[in-house]
């Protein structure tokens, strides 16, 4: 919707020139309320699209779904394990939705900003563009950063967050003093970013104004200050150049310009959506890349926190098979475990008979080059894909 665009995709586009950027679709925590998987499916395909639609590009930025990267639940359970619960009870939408429907409150809710947490810390982010109601969130996940590391060393990064100065909170077209949320049961309480012209005219011509006629802020009025936002936000201009524009003018004027403006702003939007959307083939390769990205990126930073809390690595595990980019320091502090190789050529010397030796030193040389793959040909024997060892025989 809008304020997704205005709060954060508009950032997004600016920031992924100058950052390594991570976009992901955040399907895990939509199931914090229930969904039909059907429709699920679709709006996480529909979002992905959207974000190429609005200026994300696939080859500078890595898009993905966050159900695809295990490492963001791995990281999570570590930081449920540091994390109080007085703290996941002060957080600010957590004490809106309980005290609003205290029955249905379950876990997945609470746990929702150690999740987000988890999302960010995982690729030892430097800025997160959110809006101004997810800051508690982000200062969520730096208060954990900071926790974890002054326990066991300085694992993660401390993110900052970037707010725009401009429309950073779109507040709600019929309820203005509530944050505008695709999930509103009212849509026109929003505007999406695929509605069409018509649905556009007709939820800014009802949205909510104020009594009296002058279109300028007032602390007293929420509704016209909410649309005068919204214009300057789309127009990028500054929120008095809007009001000085319209002195001396209606209401009606107003609306009719603000939707002529946000319909001009959609439409190229909506044919780039249109093109991804038809050729879904593509759209299925930029997830799938960007997941095998993600994965990889993730995954080093989990490594690093499993190797800090005490973890022994298991038998395929990344922090074994996959050291390179560890420091000499690191990889000496992991533990050897006993490989097939070893066992192997401990059995040899009970093989003593004439009959064996022969059977014996095939399978050793066998043995001897499957293990000399692993360690040397991450590429074919670690990664998602099944491609073929290019090691000579």
């Amino acid at each position: 919707m809008i304020g997704n665009y205005v709060g954060a995709l508009k950032n997004w586009v600016e920031l992924q020139a100058a950052y390594e950027s991570f976009f992901l679709v955040a399907d895990l925590h939509a199931i914090t309320v229930p969904q039909d998987p059907v429709d699920l499916q679709r709006r996480s395909l529909e979002f992905a699209a959207l974000l190429l639609a609005c200026g994300i590009d696939s080859g500078k930025s890595t898009i993905f779904l966050q159900s695809q990267v295990p490492a963001h639940l791995q990281l999570l359970w570590v930081i449920n394990c540091v994390t109080s619960m007085g703290e996941l009870q002060r957080m600010t939408q957590f004490k809106d939705k309980k005290d609003r429907s205290a029955g249905s409150i379950h876990v997945g809710l609470f746990d929702y900003p150690a999740l987000m947490a988890a999302d960010i810390l995982l690729y030892r982010t430097d800025l997160v563009p959110a809006g101004e109601d997810q800051e508690q969130h982000i200062e969520f996940a730096r208060r954990i950063a900071r926790k974890f590391n002054g326990r066991y060393g300085e694992i993660f990064r401390i993110p900052e967050s970037y707010t725009p100065r401009t429309g950073a909170r779109m507040m709600g077209l019929q309820t203005p003093t509530t944050k505008m949320s695709k999930s509103d049961r009212n849509a026109d309480n929003y505007v999406a970013l695929l509605d069409p012209p018509d649905a556009i005219y007709r939820k800014i011509k009802t949205a909510v104004t104020d009594s009296g006629s002058e279109i300028r802020c007032d602390a007293s009025k929420p509704g016209i200050p909410n649309l005068i936002t919204l214009y300057a936000a789309v127009s990028g201009e500054e929120v008095s150049s809007v009001e000085n524009r319209y002195v001396g003018k209606g209401y009606a004027e107003f609306k009719r310009n603000l939707a002529e403006l946000i319909i001009d702003f959609l439409r190229p939007i909506q044919a780039r959506y249109a093109m991804i959307a038809a050729d879904p083939a593509m759209l299925t390769e930029v997830l799938q890349s960007g997941a095998r990205n993600a994965r990889e990126r993730s995954e080093r930073t989990l490594s690093r926190v499993y190797r800090a809390v005490g973890f022994l690595p298991g038998e395929g595990d990344h922090r074994r098979r996959t050291g390179g980019w560890r420091s000499g320091s690191e990889r000496q502090s992991d533990i050897a475990l006993p490989s097939k190789t070893k066992a192997l050529h401990d059995r040899r010397s009970i093989m003593e008979t004439n009959e064996t030796k022969d059977v014996t030193a095939a399978a050793a040389a066998e043995t001897d080059a499957e293990a000399e793959c692993m360690t040397d040909c991450c590429v074919c024997c670690c990664c998602d894909t099944e491609e073929e060892c290019s090691m000579e025989e």
